[in-house]
């Protein structure tokens, strides 16, 4: 027998009809799924268009960061003014502030356009040096402090430009806004352009945005990643060191060991309810037992990491125990049949097949936990830092920032340059989370077994 009894006849057409022709039903019925195929193929396209326009947005407002204008100057480093006492005492040398390294820079700005013949008019020699950063004394300042022999010496030295001047060759800034600004004049946009005309200013890749810390609100030309990035780092270290075996261990017994009753079922609704919790209620987490309690110190990587193991664990734990729930039962009777442990045949053949899940699932928990600004917002990891962490383990106490952190940092200050900035910082960061994710690919397709 057939899986169908036919009654009758039913191949045969009725009167007038073939099996050939398509009838009402069998016409509406297409058309719905031919609609249906429209619908699905509209909403890919409006969504990869909306990914498009995003990522067109944040590259034409970013990548200019990447790019940063620089004055080359030949200064001289006068003794008198730097040492008076002429004994090279760094105690000595560190009473000369930033305010005195400026007028050496003002006289090297003077004797290069008196050597290349620029002048414009109505153009003082104070005017002019607004052309270079503020930052520009301090750089020349640890320069010196650094190595006190250098003082009465001529050096060249690469000065930053001031922000006003980066973006006009960036497009921020044109002759028109400038009658406006307060900050600028076309008159230090027309030298500008003849100082780049004789060389003396140029724009080129922009290295220190990645290694230079957060700058003053009147130095956003001076702004970088350096301390972000490192404070990133150490969050993540910390992340991977513990929520890694801790959420293997957790799996391995809810999923392998614990016996079925209602403290296991509770453990695994809250193990879900948790993955679902905002981020920030983890930072409330923090602050309150990790800051107030415990008395740890604020802005710190070793808070941060907390926090974000707590809010990674659960994604951990459900991955990894979907990984060992997808290892064929076949596998784990095979071992105990030739005489294995229970403990051997998890760790000898179970873990080792499920580990393409678990790595996957573990990236995949880091590259959220490296995006999350809400809790570190709340243990205030958004102060202004500018002194470099120090090295592991000590620096995972001293005061850090982060990159999504800092992101929300930029886009708080009113210059249009910190704008530039922050959209920069969302490209490394989004860099960063592709790595991550390709990563996680290629493990799992090396580690990945078939049966």
């Amino acid at each position: 027998m057939t899986d169908v009894t036919v009654f009758g006849n039913p191949a045969v057409p009725a009167k007038g009809k073939s099996l050939l022709a398509l009838d009402e039903r069998t016409r509406r019925r297409n058309n719905a799924e031919a609609r249906f195929r429209l619908m699905g193929k509209i909403a890919v396209a409006i969504g990869i268009v909306a990914l498009i326009g995003l990522l067109l947005s944040i590259l034409s407002n970013g990548l200019s960061s990447f790019q940063q204008t620089y004055i080359t100057l030949n200064v001289n480093l006068d003794a008198a003014v730097l040492d008076k006492a002429g004994d090279r005492k760094p105690e000595n040398i560190a009473k000369v502030s930033t305010f005195g390294y400026a007028p050496i820079i003002e006289k090297a700005l003077r004797d290069a356009m008196a050597q290349k013949g620029i002048t414009i008019d109505g153009m003082n020699a104070k005017a002019a040096a607004e052309l270079i950063s503020k930052e520009a004394p301090a750089d020349l300042r640890r320069f010196v402090m650094a190595d006190p022999s250098v003082i009465g010496q001529t050096h060249s030295f690469d000065l930053l430009a001031a922000g006003r001047i980066d973006g006009y060759y960036k497009g921020r800034v044109t002759m028109e806004s400038a009658k406006l600004d307060r900050n600028t004049s076309p008159e230090q946009l027309m030298l500008a352009d003849k100082l780049k005309e004789a060389g003396i200013l140029t724009t080129r890749f922009n290295w220190s945005f990645f290694t230079a810390p957060d700058a003053s609100d009147t130095r956003p030309e001076a702004a970088g990643l350096g301390i972000a990035v490192i404070g990133s780092a150490y969050m993540m270290l910390i992340v991977f060191v513990l929520s890694l075996p801790i959420g293997v261990a957790a799996s391995i017994y809810l999923e392998e060991f614990a016996p079925q009753n209602r403290f296991t079922d509770l453990i695994e609704v809250n193990i879900s309810n948790l993955a679902a919790v905002p981020s920030i209620v983890f930072g409330i987490l923090g602050l309150a037992v990790l800051i107030n309690f415990f008395g740890l110190p604020q802005s710190a990587p070793v808070v941060g990491g907390l926090v974000l193991t707590l809010m990674t664990l659960p994604t951990i734990i459900i991955a990894t125990r979907a990984a060992l729930k997808a290892v064929p039962p076949s596998i784990r009777d095979a071992a105990l049949g030739v005489g294995a442990s229970k403990m051997q045949s998890i760790f000898h053949h179970v873990l080792p097949l499920a580990m393409p899940g678990i790595l996957t699932g573990t990236i995949i928990g880091l590259a959220r936990a490296l995006g999350e600004t809400a809790p570190l917002l709340l243990i205030g990891m958004v102060a202004f830092v500018r002194e470099y962490p120090a090295g592991p383990p000590d620096g995972f106490f001293d005061p850090a920032s982060a990159l999504p952190v800092q992101v929300y940092n930029w886009t708080q200050r009113g210059d249009p340059a910190f704008v530039e900035r922050a959209s920069g910082a969302i490209i490394v960061l989004l860099v960063f989370l592709i790595l991550m994710n390709l990563v996680a690919i290629i493990l799992r397709r090396r580690f990945e077994r078939r049966w």
